[in-house]
C-alpha cells in the first residue's frame, strides 16, 4: 500500500534469512509506487508490479499469482502482506516438507501472533480457539501457503477486503483438498482490530452475504446469515458500525455475487466433522 516501507524492508530481510530460499519473489504495489531493489543486497531478485489503483487484498494477490505463473516454475505460493513478519528461518523449509509429505494438502495456514507472542482469538481458525498451538485440519485460514489454485481458481477479487480466505478455503475443501493449520509456522503481526478500516463493517456484511450466495446450499444460507446477524448484533457496540453493516448486508443481497457454485453436502458434512459446520 506504500505506507509501510520499513515493514516491507523487514519482511524481505526475513525472507532472505530463510534456510530454504524462495524460487521467486513478486512484490505488488497496490495502487502505490515501489522502490528500486537493484543493489539492495538481497540474495534473490524482487519482481515488482505497480498498480495504478488499489485492487484490494485479493485483487493484489491475484496480480502476483499471474506474474508468478508467467515464470512457469512455481508449485506452491506463499502469500505475505506487508504488515506481517516471518520470525523463524525455517518457515519455507517446513512448508516445503509439509507439501512434499501430503499430495492432497491444498492450504497451510500460519499462526499469527503479535510481538509479545499473543495470538488473538479471531486468528485461530476454529471455534474452540483457547489453544492457538493446537494444529490440524481446519476449514479456514489467515495467510499461508497454497498449492491448489490451478484447480480452485484464484482469490475472489470482488471481495476487496474480508472473507476472501473463507471463500478460497471452502472451494479448496469442496475440491477435495486439505486445509491445515500449522502453529509452528509463525507470522508476526501487530495486535489490531479489523474495525480500524473504514470499510470494515460494510464489507464484512456484504461479503458474508456474497459468500453464502456463492458457496452454500440453499437451505444453509438463511441459517448461516441468521447466525451471523445475531452475533453481529450482540458484538457490535457502535451504532454507526451497525448502520454500515446493515447497508452492506442489503448491498450483498441486491448486487451480483460473482457466480454461484455451492459446495456439495458431503463437503458441508466434512466441515461439520472438522468442528465448524458452514452455518457459523
Amino acid at each position: 500500500m506504500g505506507n509501510r516501507p520499513r515493514e516491507v524492508d523487514a519482511l524481505l530481510a526475513a525472507v532472505a534469512k530463510q534456510d530454504v530460499p524462495p524460487t521467486r519473489v513478486v512484490l505488488v504495489g497496490n495502487g502505490s509506487p515501489l522502490p528500486d531493489f537493484t543493489g539492495s543486497g538481497l540474495p534473490f531478485t524482487v519482481t515488482t508490479v505497480e498498480l495504478d489503483d488499489n485492487l484490494g487484498c485479493p485483487g493484489g494477490r491475484n496480480v502476483a499469482l499471474a506474474r508468478l505463473r508467467d515464470f512457469g516454475d512455481v508449485d506452491v505460493a506463499v502469500e505475505l502482506d506487508d504488515d506481517g513478519l516471518l520470525v523463524d528461518a525455517d518457515v519455507f523449509r517446513t512448508v516445503r516438507d509439509l507439501y512434499a509429505g501430503d499430495p492432497r494438502l491444498g492450504i497451510v495456514g500460519f499462526r499469527i501472533a503479535d510481538e509479545h507472542g499473543e495470538t488473538q482469538r479471531r486468528h485461530v481458525p476454529r471455534l474452540r480457539a483457547k489453544d492457538p498451538m493446537r494444529g490440524g485440519e481446519v476449514t479456514a485460514f489467515l495467510g499461508g501457503g497454497m498449492r491448489m489454485l490451478a484447480e480452485t481458481g484464484d482469490w475472489p477479487a470482488d471481495f476487496f477486503f474480508t472473507h476472501e480466505e473463507t471463500d478460497l478455503a471452502w472451494r479448496a475443501l469442496d475440491a477435495g483438498w486439505k486445509v491445515v493449520y500449522e502453529p509452528s509456522l509463525l507470522l508476526q503481526h501487530p495486535k489490531t482490530s479489523p474495525a480500524r478500516h473504514a470499510v470494515y463493517h460494510r464489507m464484512t456484511a456484504r461479503n458474508r452475504v456474497w459468500l453464502a450466495r456463492r458457496r452454500l446450499p440453499l437451505p444453509l444460507i438463511p441459517l448461516y446469515l441468521g447466525t451471523w446477524t445475531l452475533l453481529t448484533l450482540a458484538r457490535t457496540r457502535s451504532a454507526g458500525g451497525l448502520r454500515a453493516w446493515a447497508g452492506g448486508f442489503v448491498e450483498g443481497v441486491r448486487t451480483p455475487c460473482g457466480g454461484r457454485r455451492p459446495m456439495r453436502w458431503r463437503t458441508a458434512w466434512h466441515m461439520t466433522r472438522l468442528g465448524r459446520p458452514p452455518v457459523i
